[in-house]
């Protein structure tokens, strides 16, 4: 049975679909002011991939994620750059677009836009003003009222009487009380605005989401995703006007991944290690590695992000694609997935490989374990392959192009995969060094085609080596 770790309870559970084999998940996408940074391509994965595995279950899957088209940021850059709010916002908005394509993320079901649900944001702050749940603040802002919510704080673990104003609280005198939130901004000069009962403005980040979800899913649904920097307060908001407004439970279970980490170090603009995709990707082989790399730790906990990271996880693919290359399966995407050859091996032990497989799935979508399996499938195709059982091949390789498919891995054409240089930008001296102690490695195990292979790979990036007595080896930029 599926058992995904619940952050409302903190324990994993059983998953039971509120609707027979029909899952309702809701995530929080992208604000569109800037391209997508390594951190936001942890999140997208991680919920690609669980819609992935959902459906590989057999559920019928509605899968929405928002995007957030009207915000303070938006307005700010769009302002700097003399550029229309709008216009400004749908053009990252395509560049998101363009990012998630390229890391292979299937599209949601539904990508509602915040300025497409004016209209019911409306009506769930009237509803919350109406419940005595919020008011009318002497700014002309709309504040929905903290303490009338008594289990505020639930999800995030907060009482409200430890909470004070800080960094995430922005203190106004015009509030009842520090911790209360807006449901409505009131129009300030030059900025985007709609009508409203209470006057010209737009709306407050934390209504959009809840009435976007609810508009789509219903007032009670199945999942709710996003970053741990979500769980407060955006989330714990999102709780509190929902329930709120539909006098009904609000989610049934809520998914958080952990943090990115770049050299062991938060990712942070102000320390100067804050990568986005794009700038990644320029350094790859090709975009499945970053990929691999963000499955390779499990969603939950923190991953560290670094070029030896980065050179691991590219290394590691590679050897599944090798592994694949003259397998039964070098075809297009998905040959030799569907059904297994009968030869020499024994079917059992294929269902078996997949049976270890969606065990570790199950077990709160424990990826690293679920790719630990596929080396292991791996390992094996190799050793049928050199000893020529080639029926055994044809099923490995269909058992592994199968896992892979669940992870939105391994579906190219190995030949085609296997073919291409590292990247289109210079590799770093770091890079370097890594790729020729790896190549160290292979000689010293007597692997002189994957010694040969790295060599290649380093040629290509412009770098000549120069082996010297003793096992020592050089290297300069060509």
């Amino acid at each position: 049975m599926l058992k995904i770790h619940n952050s409302l309870t903190g324990e994993k559970e059983g998953f039971t679909p509120l609707r027979a084999d029909e899952v309702r998940m809701y995530v929080c996408g992208m604000t569109v002011y800037d391209y997508l940074h390594v951190g936001h391509a942890r999140m997208l994965t991680v919920f690609d991939l669980v819609q992935r595995y959902l459906r590989s279950r057999g559920y019928k899957v509605t899968y929405v994620r928002n995007i957030t088209d009207i915000d303070d940021k938006i307005i700010q850059r769009a302002a700097e750059n003399g550029e229309d709010w709008q216009l400004f916002a749908r053009r990252f908005e395509k560049a998101m677009h363009e990012d998630c394509a390229t890391l292979g993320l299937q599209a949601p079901d539904l990508e509602p836009r915040a300025t497409d649900f004016i209209a019911p944001i409306i009506s769930m702050t009237q509803t919350l003003i109406d419940k005595g749940f919020a008011y009318v603040a002497g700014n002309g802002d709309v504040m929905y009222a903290v303490r009338k919510f008594p289990d505020y704080g639930r999800l995030s673990g907060k009482k409200i009487d430890d909470l004070r104003a800080g960094s995430r609280v922005q203190i106004d005198e015009s509030k009842l009380d520090p911790l209360d939130f807006v449901l409505w901004k009131h129009a300030k000069p030059g900025e985007p605005s709609w009508e409203s009962p209470w006057g010209s403005g737009r709306p407050g980040w934390h209504i959009e989401c809840s009435a976007m979800s609810t508009s789509l899913l219903g007032n009670y649904f199945d999942l709710h995703g996003g970053g741990m920097d979500l769980k407060f307060p955006h989330h714990e908001n999102e709780i509190a006007q929902s329930c709120a407004a539909c006098d009904s439970p609000f989610v049934r279970l809520w998914m958080h991944n952990g943090f990115v980490r770049i050299n062991d170090e938060k990712m942070s603009k102000s320390l100067g290690n804050f990568f986005t995709v794009r700038e990644v990707l320029k350094t790859l082989r090709d975009p499945e590695v970053l990929r691999f790399f963000l499955l390779s730790s499990h969603y939950r906990g923190p991953i560290n992000y670094s070029e030896a990271q980065l050179t691991q996880a590219d290394e590691t693919l590679l050897g599944l694609y090798r592994a694949l290359a003259d397998g039964g399966s070098t075809g297009a995407p998905g040959a030799g997935a569907q059904s297994l050859p009968v030869g020499e091996m024994r079917p059992v032990a294929v269902a078996e490989m997949r049976g270890r497989f969606d065990a570790a799935m199950d077990d709160d979508f424990n990826t690293p374990e679920a790719l630990a399996v596929m080396q292991g499938a791996a390992r094996d195709l190799n050793t049928a392959k050199a000893a020529g059982k080639s029926a055994d091949a044809a099923a490995l390789a269909g058992a592994l192009r199968a896992m892979g498919g669940v992870l939105g891995l391994l579906q190219q054409p190995p030949g085609e995969y296997l073919k291409r240089g590292v990247g289109e930008a210079q590799l770093s001296d770091s890079q370097v060094d890594t790729l020729i102690e790896a190549r160290r490695a292979a000689r010293a195990m007597k692997n002189f085609a994957e010694s040969d292979r790295i060599r290649d790979v380093l040629a290509s990036a412009g770098i000549a080596l120069e082996d010297k007595p003793g096992g020592a080896t050089g290297w300069r930029r060509a």
